[in-house]
Order: C-alpha cells, then structure tokens, then sequence
C-alpha cells in the first residue's frame, strides 16, 4: 500500500515571516551606541527596538569588540581612583600649611624692634 505524504499546514495569517528580519549597518551601529551610552541592560534595549539581545551582543562584538569594562575591571579602577584621590588631597593639604607658613610675617627679634 502507498504512502502518501501530507505537506505542513499552510501558516497562519499573521504569523512570523519565515525569512528572518534584516537590519542595515547604520541600524545596527545606532542600537549597539545606544546600549553602550544609555548604559540599560542590553536586554531592555533590545526589546525596546524589537529585536533579539544575542543579534545585539553579536553587533557589539562585531563593531565595538569587548568595550565595554566588565564588573571587576570597574572595581579596580574605582579602588586606584579613590587612591589617587587621597593623595591628591594630601598634596593639597601640605601646600595650603606651606602657603600659611609662607605668609605669616616674621616674628623675630632683630625685626622692627628698637633699642
């Protein structure tokens, strides 16, 4: 007895097409900026624009590499930050003493004193 082979059901209106979107370089630069400089979760930004984050993470990859600092590397530039803080806030210090020092005027005793 033959086989008959039944093809897939036609889809329904309004369903995904089957060819997947395409999206022009200037598109895809302008999403990966905006992730970048709105600083959102990129999660977020690609529901926002309505496409999928892996096609966002790929285009940041493609574009930009590895930009942005991931959390350790945040962690320490904080920590040398807050280092060269607190020296720079010591070398003020000593120059404002310094500058104190400087223009007190002279107490001694062979000046403006008379005999």
């Amino acid at each position: 007895m033959p086989t008959i082979k039944s093809s897939p059901p036609p889809a329904p209106m309004g369903a995904a097409a089957a060819h997947p979107k395409r999206y022009d370089e200037a598109f895809k630069r302008q999403a990966v900026e905006n992730w970048l400089r709105r600083g959102k979760p990129g999660t977020q930004i690609a529901r926002e624009l309505g496409i999928s984050y892996p096609a966002l993470k790929d285009w940041k990859r493609r574009y930009y590499g590895d930009a942005t600092p991931t959390h350790p590397d945040l962690v320490a530039e904080n920590r040398a930050l807050k280092a060269e803080l607190q020296r720079v806030r010591e070398q003020r210090d000593i120059l404002k003493k310094t500058l104190g020092i400087l223009s007190e005027t002279p107490k001694s005793a062979t000046n403006g004193s008379k005999r």
